[in-house]
């Protein structure tokens, strides 16, 4: 059986999409699984243990219909048996029927039309779970998918390698993950600030190590200049931060594709959540704690709120 993949979204919806892959390729004879989803996503699958091909189509984009003629050309030279989407777009579902592909799975609703195996999508539950309900669609009964990702050698030995650089080998780390890249993701920088000088006020011993991103230099410095002690690193692939993450104790994040690298990692974590909510985002668990604004509006949470996860207060 081969099988394509139509998964618009950023590198985190990617991550929530693997279970499904790797039951489709643990539980069916798949000679091949491929993946169509943005080229800004086509990282994501550098730890993915299932996907044979990821092909990128930029389905934001402005795309001519020559645009999605190659990309149904494509698709259509593959030979694919079985086509699976977490798109509910319609176009998504006409450009699914027009390869000829015979078995056609998506969820109930705008782009019913053109599937003819059709699940309903239950949002009141982990996304990484509603993705693997598509499953039911090939006759399959849907449960609970183990999550995992297959994280590179190399960069496992690059974090062990920044791990001694930065000396936290023997002690362990805090790790702060806060991507500004989402304005619904920025959690104000003064108050990271408090949230950080407490924990070292209670635990100086254990270090803490704040991920360099681009999009997020006005926190390092601020917290390098005021924290002078505080640890760096910058990984600069999915590989190697998820190899920074699988090594911290607890990680503090936003809500952004680390958290999910986090929960697959089962990694300890603390996740800040302004108008999304939590339960689509995490798993029941002890591992894995949400603090949820009141508001709706992350910069709204206040550090004891979360101090108060980390001491379980």
């Amino acid at each position: 059986m081969r099988i394509v993949a139509l998964v618009p979204g950023g590198i985190d919806e990617q991550i929530l999409f693997f279970p499904t892959l790797d039951n489709l390729k643990g539980k069916y004879n798949t000679s091949r699984i491929d993946v169509v989803c943005q080229p800004s996503s086509k990282a994501a699958y550098q730890v993915s243990q299932s996907v044979s091909e990821v092909l990128a189509f930029d389905f934001q984009d402005r795309n001519s219909m020559a645009d999605f003629g190659n990309l149904i050309g494509m698709i259509r030279d593959r030979e694919y048996d079985v086509a699976i989407t977490s798109s509910q777009n319609w176009s998504t579902g006409l450009l699914l029927w027009l390869t000829g592909i015979n078995t056609r799975i998506g969820f109930k609703g705008n782009s019913s039309l053109f599937f003819n195996r059709l699940v309903p999508r239950n949002e009141e539950q982990y996304a990484a779970y509603m993705y693997n309900d598509l499953l039911q669609g090939l006759g399959a009964n849907s449960t609970y998918p183990e999550l995992a990702l297959n994280v590179p050698k190399p960069d496992i030995d690059w974090a062990n390698a920044e791990q001694l650089r930065n000396g936290v080998n023997d002690t362990g780390y805090i790790l702060v993950c806060s991507s500004f890249a989402d304005a619904d993701s920025v959690y104000p920088t003064d108050k990271w600030l408090s949230v950080i000088k407490d924990f070292r006020e209670k635990q100086p011993g254990m270090p803490v190590v704040v991920v360099s991103q681009p999009d997020n230099q006005d926190l390092v410095s601020t917290l390098s200049e005021t924290i002078p002690d505080i640890k760096q690193t910058s990984p600069n692939n999915i590989g190697r931060l998820a190899a920074i993450i699988a090594g911290a104790d607890l990680m503090l994040c936003t809500n952004s594709a680390p958290l999910q690298l986090a929960v697959f990692l089962q990694t300890y974590t603390i996740a800040l959540f302004g108008s999304d909510e939590p339960i689509k985002f995490l798993p029941e668990s002890d591992k894995f704690l949400p603090v949820k604004s009141p508001t709706g509006s992350i910069e709204d949470i206040q550090p004891q709120a979360i101090l108060e996860k980390v001491w379980q207060d």
